[in-house]
C-alpha cells in the first residue's frame, strides 16, 4: 500500500478513536457512577478532565508537531492517548479515573492537532479532497455509533470495556505512524508559548473547579476565590499574549468579527445540545430505567440526524450563506430542545423523541458552515492556528457548560426533584443557543472571508472533522 494511503489510514483510525471516546463515555457515566458510588460533580470531571486537556493542549500541541516533527508527535500523543486509556480501564476510584481521562485529553490534543497536517502533507489536488472527504465521513460515524457502542459494551461486558477497546487500536496506529508515514515539520516554526500554555490551562482549571464546586452553594470561598483567580490568570494570559513575539494565541484575529461569530457559534454548539446529551443520559438510565445498550440506541436518534444533517449541510454550502446555514442551526437546536422540556416524574423517553430529531438537525446545519468560518476569514498561513482556535472554544464550551449546567441540576433537583432539574437546564440550554443564533447572525459577515469561494470549499472538505470532535 502506498505511503500516502498509511498516512490516511494511520490518521483515521487514531482520530476515530479520539472522538468515539468522547460520545462513548457519556452513556457509560451512570455505570461509572455506581461502580464508584461516585456524585454528580465525580462523573462531570470524567468529561471536564478530557476537555480540558483538549483545550489546554491543542495549540500548543500543533506548534510542537512543526517543531519537532509531525509524524513523532502523531506517535507521541497515540501513544499518551493508549496510555491514558489503560489507566482509564485500570481506574480505582473517580479521582485516578479523571487524571487518567486528563492523560487521554492531553493524548487526543497532540493526535487532533497533528492529523490534518498530516494529512495535508501526503496529499495533493483532488486527492487532498477525497482523503478529507473520507476523514469526516469516519468521524461522523463515530459520532453517531458512539452511544450504541459504548451502550453494548457497558451492558455487555463492563464501562471498563470501552478503555481497553482502544489499547490494541492505540498501539496498532503508534506502530504504524513510525514505521509507515513519512516524516514532515515547518522550518519556519517558533518554539511553543510555555507561558501561554501554563495561564491559559490554570485559568480554565480554575473555572471549571470554581463552577463544579458552586453546585454545593456559592457562598463558599473556595467558589468565588477560585473564580477570581480564573479571572485574573484569563486577564494575565491576555496580557502575555499580546507583548509575545510567538504568542499561541493570536490577539490580532479578533478584530474580524466574523472569526468572534465563529468562536460564538463553537462555545454555544458544546455548550448547548453536546452538554446536555450528558444529563439526557442520566435521566434515561437513572430516572427512566434503561440500560446502556437501550439509551445509546436511544441517543442514536440525535446523533443519527446529526450526521444525516451534516451530510446534506455540506451539499448546501456552496449555495446557502454560511451566516444563514449557522444561525437557523442554533434555531432548530434551541426549539429541539425547547420541545424536549416539559419532562415529568410520569414522562416516557418517546416525550424527548421530536426534539432529538429536530435538535440534531439543527447541531448538523451549524457544524459544516463552522468549519469555513473557522478558517475562511483568514490568510492560508494562519489557517491552522485559526481552526486550532476554533476547536479549543469548542473544548471550552463543553467544560464551562458541564460544569455550569451541573450546578443548576444539582441545586434544583435537590429540592425539586430530577425532572424540575432537568427541565431548568434544558431551559438554559435553548437559551444559550438562540443567544448564538442572535450573536451568529450579526457578527457573521460574507465580506470578511479571504475568498468568497473559500468558505464552502472549506465546510466540504471535512465535515464532521471540526464538527464532531469531541468534542463534544
Amino acid at each position: 500500500m502506498a505511503q500516502k494511503w498509511w498516512t490516511l489510514t494511520a490518521v483515521v483510525a487514531g482520530v476515530f478513536m479520539l472522538v468515539l471516546d468522547i460520545t462513548i463515555v457519556n452513556v457509560a457515566l451512570p455505570a461509572i457512577g455506581q461502580d464508584f458510588h461516585s456524585s454528580l460533580s465525580d462523573l462531570q470531571w470524567v468529561i471536564d478532565a478530557y476537555a480540558l486537556a483538549l483545550a489546554a493542549g491543542l495549540l500548543t500541541a500543533g506548534s510542537l508537531a512543526d517543531l519537532w516533527g509531525r509524524r513523532r508527535l502523531y506517535a507521541v500523543g497515540t501513544a499518551v492517548f493508549t496510555a491514558g486509556s489503560l489507566l482509564c480501564a485500570l481506574a480505582t476510584g473517580p479521582l485516578f479515573l479523571s487524571l487518567a481521562r486528563t492523560g487521554q485529553g492531553v493524548g487526543g490534543a497532540i493526535v487532533w492537532a497533528t492529523s490534518l497536517a498530516l494529512l495535508s502533507d501526503a496529499f495533493q489536488g483532488r486527492e487532498r479532497g477525497v482523503a478529507f472527504g473520507i476523514y469526516g465521513g469516519v468521524l461522523g460515524i463515530a459520532v453517531a455509533v458512539g452511544p450504541v457502542l459504548g451502550g453494548a459494551l457497558t451492558s455487555g461486558l463492563s464501562w471498563r470495556w470501552i478503555f481497553w477497546v482502544n489499547v490494541p487500536i492505540g498501539i496498532a496506529v503508534a506502530v504504524a505512524t513510525l514505521t509507515k508515514l513519512r516524516e514532515s515539520r515547518n522550518p519556519a516554526a517558533s518554539r511553543p508559548d510555555w507561558l501561554g500554555f501554563v495561564t491559559f490551562s490554570a485559568a480554565l482549571a480554575l473555572l471549571v473547579y470554581g463552577l463544579i464546586s458552586a453546585g454545593d452553594g456559592w457562598s463558599q470561598p473556595k467558589v468565588y476565590g477560585t473564580l477570581i483567580g480564573a479571572a485574573v490568570l484569563l486577564a494575565v494570559f491576555l496580557v502575555l499574549e499580546a507583548v509575545q513575539q510567538h504568542p499561541m494565541l493570536d490577539l490580532s484575529l479578533f478584530r474580524k468579527p466574523t472569526f468572534n461569530g465563529g468562536l460564538v457559534a463553537a462555545v454555544g454548539l458544546n455548550g448547548s445540545i453536546y452538554t446536555l446529551i450528558t444529563y439526557l443520559v442520566l435521566y434515561l438510565q437513572q430516572h427512566l430505567g434503561f440500560s446502556p445498550a437501550q439509551t445509546g440506541v436511544r441517543l442514536l436518534v440525535l446523533t443519527g440526524a446529526m450526521f444525516v444533517s451534516s451530510t446534506v449541510a455540506g451539499r448546501l454550502s456552496t449555495a446557502v450563506p454560511v451566516r444563514l446555514m449557522i444561525s437557523a442551526g442554533f434555531v432548530l437546536i434551541a426549539a429541539g430542545i425547547a420541545l424536549m422540556t416539559g419532562v415529568s416524574d410520569t414522562s416516557s423517553w418517546t416525550h424527548l423523541l421530536p426534539g432529538m430529531v429536530v435538535a440534531g438537525i439543527g447541531a448538523g446545519m451549524v457544524t459544516v458552515p463552522l468549519a469555513s468560518t473557522a478558517v475562511g476569514v483568514v490568510a492560508p498561513a494562519q489557517a491552522g492556528t485559526a481552526s486550532g482556535i476554533n476547536a479549543t472554544a469548542r473544548q471550552v464550551g463543553l467544560a464551562t457548560g458541564i460544569a455550569a449546567l451541573g450546578t443548576v441540576f444539582t441545586s434544583r433537583s435537590a429540592t425539586s426533584g430530577f425532572a424540575d432539574g432537568l427541565n431548568e437546564i434544558l431551559w438554559i440550554g435553548a437559551a444559550v443557543a438562540l443567544a448564538a443564533a442572535v450573536l451568529s447572525a450579526v457578527l457573521i459577515r460574507q465580506r470578511d472571508f479571504v475568498s468568497p469561494a473559500a468558505a464552502p470549499a472549506a465546510g466540504k472538505e471535512a465535515p464532521a472533522a471540526v464538527a464532531d470532535a469531541e468534542a463534544r
